[in-house]
């Protein structure tokens, strides 16, 4: 085999167009060979969940059929990484690497160490930023401190010069004359053997196609009303690109691109609001890498006196969508079915949990951790720290998402609430809500009878809320 082969890393970056480390790898004119290694205890304490396998097995297949019409294949192997990495190189005689960068703390801290070892072994390894609009490193406040306000980070990005325009995919890759063993896909069990992914399998089309497919399905249909429609869950006002994104299926500049060359004035607020969903992501890795610790503890440090409460039985409930607030348990159905979860319901459901049940923020990370096909360690830390009031930016904690209110006002006729809490699916607005104050008659004209077709809540709001203020006035006092 060729002793100038190149390995190319492949982890949350699953295309060919717009990958840097490949890219690199192909202009090198010289063997390539694309590799995969599945090493999620390295991941710890957070390897990927349920629903994330079963997306990265479908992604996985399709990179592989992607780079087999390149005139290339995907080499699959099982971890340990560095052990994975010694065997490749001797049966490949490669003396360089490129990978895209990660920047979860377990995984940052592990590439580095590969990186030092195999540079002092004297292998070439070139790392890139593939996953963002702008590397970590180059945003920093007029004195260098990391930012903590969503607004001012974002200003900041906004000045720095625009993302690069994204690179084709590469036509063809040189092979080398004799290919490594591989695995194949099925044996890294990636996919549930109890098959419970219908709901998911029929809601998404995972792979590099799938996600150009969905940008040019929004750019065509749904991004002029974005400023508007994202907030309403009964309609497809989003773009559902994150799970896309998080595979790194599409590169965000792809994104950033087509969405400017589409701007006009017409549409201006709706690219602009957009644009800003998209800085929110930057925001959200900008925090991961300056304090890692936060995907298991507060950054506000008087949080970690908060007194969270325990009960397996309205965890259970919250989850299973069963706790008697329609929208809440709309949007956990939702998760459940789909692996996904309007981001205007996701505000709503995690406020529950943190607000009305007063439980710790770890639980509900570690439930949509397990659950979404989008799971992203910056996103879900930054969203579940901003709910729990512990986080960056967040929200104030006497912020209290009144689930009643939000359901109202984003689902006015119940539509959403129809769709995934059918037993409710006969009573009428506003009654659908708030179905414990709807007269007797009324429920029974729509079949139901609570406490046994659909729960009573689990809490009164208004004395949740008034616990909750309570709660937080006591680690105010010990500040």
């Amino acid at each position: 085999m060729h002793s100038d082969s190149t390995l190319v890393w492949f982890r949350l970056d699953l295309r060919l167009e717009d990958n840097p480390a490949l890219l690199a790898a192909s202009q090198a004119e010289s063997p390539v060979v694309p590799i995969f290694i599945w090493a999620p205890e390295e991941e710890e304490p957070w390897p990927p969940g349920a629903a994330s396998r079963w997306w990265l097995h479908q992604s996985l297949s399709h990179l592989e059929k992607a780079l087999r019409s390149a005139g290339s294949r995907l080499i699959i192997r099982r971890g340990p990484t560095d052990q994975a990495f010694d065997d490749l190189l001797e049966e490949t005689g490669a003396r360089t690497i490129c990978w895209n960068d990660r920047y979860e703390p377990a995984v940052s801290k592990r590439d580095e160490n590969l990186k030092r070892s195999l540079r002092e072994r004297g292998i070439r390894v070139q790392t890139f930023n593939s996953s963002l609009l702008f590397p970590p490193e180059t945003i920093a406040k007029n004195d260098g401190q990391p930012f903590q306000v969503f607004t001012a980070f974002w200003k900041a990005c906004l000045k720095q010069p625009a993302p690069p325009e994204p690179a084709a995919a590469p036509e063809k890759l040189l092979a080398p004359r004799h290919w490594p063993k591989s695995l194949p896909l099925q044996d890294l069990e990636l996919e549930p053997k109890i098959d419970w992914a219908g709901g998911i399998r029929a809601a998404w089309t995972p792979g590099e196609q799938g996600a150009q497919n969905a940008l040019r399905l929004y750019l065509d249909d749904g991004f002029a009303h974005y400023a508007t429609g994202r907030n309403p869950p009964a309609l497809r006002g989003t773009s559902r690109l994150s799970p896309h994104l998080h595979f790194g299926e599409i590169s965000p500049r792809r994104i950033w691109h087509s969405l400017r060359s589409a701007r006009n004035p017409r549409n201006a607020a709706d690219v602009d609001a957009y644009l800003r969903e998209l800085g929110w992501r930057e925001f959200a890795y900008h925090l991961l890498v300056h304090f890692p610790f936060t995907t298991n503890q507060p950054l506000r440090p008087e949080f970690a006196g908060f007194p969270w409460r325990k009960d397996r039985h309205q965890l259970k409930a919250w989850q299973r969508g069963r706790t008697g607030y329609p929208l809440v348990d709309a949007g956990m159905r939702e998760l459940w079915t789909t692996g996904w979860m309007h981001n205007r319901v996701r505000l709503v459901v995690a406020s529950f949990l943190t607000k009305h049940l007063r439980m710790h923020w770890e639980e509900g990370a570690y439930w949509f951790w397990d659950t979404l096909v989008d799971a992203d360690l910056a996103n879900n830390t930054l969203g579940w720290q901003w709910s729990a009031g512990s986080g960056a930016d967040a929200a104030p904690y006497f912020r209290i998402f009144n689930p009643v209110l939000q359901s109202e006002k984003f689902d006015p006729d119940g539509e959403y609430i129809r769709r995934w809490v059918p037993e409710l699916g006969r009573l009428p607005a506003p009654w659908i809500h708030k179905p414990w104050q709807a007269p007797p008659l009324i429920l029974t004209e729509a079949g139901v009878e609570l406490g046994r077709d659909y729960p009573l809540p689990l809490v009164d709001h208004d004395q949740a809320r008034a616990e909750a203020l309570a709660a937080f006035e006591q680690i105010r006092a010990h500040r």
